[in-house]
């Protein structure tokens, strides 16, 4: 007999219509009629903000999803866990009484303000949500945070969902962790603060409150810390592979290499720690991993016994800097691709969605309950190998979540050039450029059709040093080391082979390893027997669900050796440019404003003053929408993307201009002001 599966969404969708049939009948309204704030989906407008930008109404592109399709996956929690819930309705700007969370402060920051729903009844912006863990409420981020885009014009706020965002997550972290201390610090905030969270009724005390508002104070102060980039990311960007990277292995770290550092000369120089001062930082039993509590405490610790340059030196030995910022990566077409992110790094194939976006969460902020015990479990069994330990990597992750969103994304499609608001693209023009497409872009951007379901994404990989774009992102992923710690001596599989972890090991692979255990544990908020079942019914889906299978990269890179088996992440992807209109600023860096500015070549030590450049510099975080230039507006407003600065190089990726030879090896003649017109037309039209 045939089954039918409905989805979450479309049994929301249902109860949903059914509801306001029923109220319309009782009310005696007309029924049939979607109210204006669901048809907008609930997003707030906004008038003049802080960098100049406003619009009086939203308007959504047909992507494939409904509104309730959108709301589910703004309100869908992975198992994100930044602080308590209540902690985060009552925050206080620092030094101000304007509350943190308002519409015009995360509006600040580019997240996008909504009216309250049933989804959303206290009115959060897209993509900030509750999540419950171990019977406790937290404020956390959704996929839809880091890729609902959004672009304004004439007044009209564009909706992109799947689209790149503007967010500051950079900034706004380290302006939390400013308000929590001075709401800890300030009588008045304090007494406050303390009145309205012990009104949510989740908290008995006082006390209560005051021990858990100094502990994630600590916490997010230590995220900022550990995450210190010497390259500012603004608005638009994140390193999220350097940040997942270092919150892997500040939760791998065990009490052992701990005292052996504190231990070092080299890190302690002339201030050399005691047994007697290490022991009452670091917990008993050597080789334990630590909790997250212990580990706050750990920090807490050792702020008061290292000076700021000891603390310095052992981040910098433990940690490696998330100082390649890239742009928000856009999500249409993710699901049907062989290998994601700018790099490839990951594959689509089997469990790979389910293990990717397990490191997602565990990059913003999924608690993270690892520990060493004694006995065996199948994950250990599957991925631990022998011993008579076994780490338990129970976590705020919910696979189950995450295998929905991934089944999400499939229904999703790219935004096409709306023309009654943008204004129509010259057919003409986009004929010409039609034909310059196939000869500057073709080898490495293919056309797919948009809403085919059996359609398949192949990325096109290109060597760095081919391509020319910033290097740093790339280079990160594959030379990164971080030490091992409960993860020493167990076996990552890679293309190549396997490899076994050393004391230090690349943090890809640490990462792969740790995610893997993560998704083959049960969720422990649920009764044993159930959370076995569901993980293993949650994998087998996922796996024999799939349609994409494995496969080889395609592309001109350098393929992965037994001697170098991370060589191939060293390369750039190149995807179909279907929505590409909405997706600014360009190159995996955000280094370029606009597609035209992409059309330039990069300005060199030699070349004439009068000739027409990419810019050295320009303005970040006004979603302002320049349909001539197809991009963002630089205002006078806002952060300054310097690309002087490491990582953010607007150098490569010059076909158009004569420098960057294809992959053929052939070098095309630049193209003249009006054929980079005819070509920009044409990239409207996809």
């Amino acid at each position: 007999m045939k089954q039918y599966f409905i989805s979450p969404e479309k049994r929301f969708l249902f109860l949903y219509s059914a509801l306001a049939l029923l109220i319309g009948i009782l009310s005696g309204c007309k029924v049939g009629l979607i109210p204006e704030a669901e048809q907008s989906r609930y997003a707030a407008t906004v008038e003049q903000d802080q960098l100049g930008d406003s619009y009086t109404e939203v308007k959504y592109l047909d992507q494939g999803w409904n509104s309730a399709d959108s709301l589910w996956f703004y309100y869908t929690t992975q198992g994100s866990n930044l602080m308590p819930y209540d902690f985060f309705l009552a925050l206080e700007k620092a030094g101000e009484s304007q509350l943190f969370r308002s519409d015009e402060n995360m509006n600040f920051y580019r997240y996008l303000p909504q009216k309250a729903s049933s989804s959303n009844p206290d009115a959060l912006p897209v993509g900030w949500v509750k999540d419950d863990y171990k019977g406790k409420e937290y404020v956390g981020l959704t996929c839809a945070a880091c890729h609902t885009g959004q672009v304004n014009y004439n007044g009209v706020g564009i909706r992109i969902d799947g689209g790149p965002a503007t967010a500051d997550m950079e900034n706004i972290m380290k302006d939390i962790a400013k308000a929590l201390k001075h709401t800890r610090e300030n009588a008045e905030a304090s007494q406050r603060f303390v009145k309205n969270v012990l009104a949510k009724g989740n908290y008995k005390s006082e006390t209560e409150v005051l021990d858990d508002l100094s502990k994630y104070e600590q916490r997010i102060y230590s995220y900022t810390v550990i995450n210190h980039s010497p390259t500012a990311y603004g608005y638009a960007r994140l390193d999220a592979f350097g940040r997942i990277f270092n919150r892997v292995l500040e939760h791998i770290i065990n009490e052992r290499e701990l005292r052996e550092l504190l231990r070092d000369p080299k890190i302690m120089r002339d201030q050399v720690m005691t047994e007697k001062q290490i022991d009452e930082i670091l917990p008993k039993g050597a080789g334990k991993v630590m909790s997250g509590d212990q580990r706050d405490h750990v920090m807490e610790r050792l702020s008061k016994h290292l000076t700021k340059w000891q603390l310095g030196r052992l981040r910098h030995v433990l940690f490696n800097a998330p100082d390649a910022p890239v742009s928000y990566p856009f999500l249409w077409d993710i699901a049907q691709h062989d290998y994601v992110q700018w790099n490839g790094i990951a594959a689509n194939a089997g469990v790979g969605p389910i293990g990717r976006n397990a490191g997602e969460v565990i990059g913003v902020f999924g608690t993270l309950d690892w520990k060493e015990e004694k006995g065996k479990s199948l994950a250990s069994t599957l991925f631990q190998g022998s011993g008579t330990t076994q780490v338990s990597f129970d976590s705020s992750v919910d696979v189950q979540n995450l295998h929905r969103i991934e089944s999400h994304l499939k229904k999703l499609n790219s935004p096409e050039w709306p023309e009654e608001i943008l204004g129509e693209f010259n057919r003409e023009k986009a004929v010409r450029g039609k034909a310059l497409f196939d000869d500057y872009c073709g080898a490495c951007h293919a056309r797919i059709d948009r809403a085919d379901p059996e359609r398949r994404v192949v990325a096109n990989m290109t060597r760095v040093s081919d391509v020319g774009t910033d290097p740093f992102m790339a280079n990160n992923s594959f030379t990164a080391q971080g030490y091992s710690g409960i993860l020493l001596n167990q076996y990552v599989g890679l293309d190549v082979g396997s490899i076994l972890l050393d004391k230090k090991a690349p943090v890809a692979a640490l990462l792969t390893q740790a995610t893997k255990n993560v998704v083959a544990t049960p969720d422990p908020d649920k009764w044993f027997f159930q959370g076995w079942a569901d993980r293993i019914a949650n994998l087998a889906t996922a796996f024999f669900g799939n349609e994409i299978k494995p496969s080889i990269k395609h592309g001109n890179y350098d393929p992965d050796t037994t001697a170098n088996p991370l060589a191939s992440l060293n390369a750039y992807k190149g995807r179909p440019l279907n929505g590409i209109w909405a997706t600014a600023p360009y190159l995996h860096n955000g280094s370029v404003p606009t597609l035209y500015d992409l059309l330039l070549p990069k300005k060199r030590e030699g070349d004439p003053e009068e000739g027409e450049y990419r810019p050295e510099q320009f303005k970040v975080g006004s979603r302002e929408f320049d349909p001539e230039k197809v991009g963002l507006k630089s205002s006078d407003k806002g952060f300054t993307f310097d690309t002087s600065f490491p990582g953010n190089s607007n150098a490569g990726h010059e076909y158009t201009s004569g420098k960057t030879a294809q992959p053929n090896g052939e070098i095309l003649k630049p193209l003249n002001k009006e054929q980079k017109h005819d070509l920009l037309e044409y990239l409207k039209t996809l």
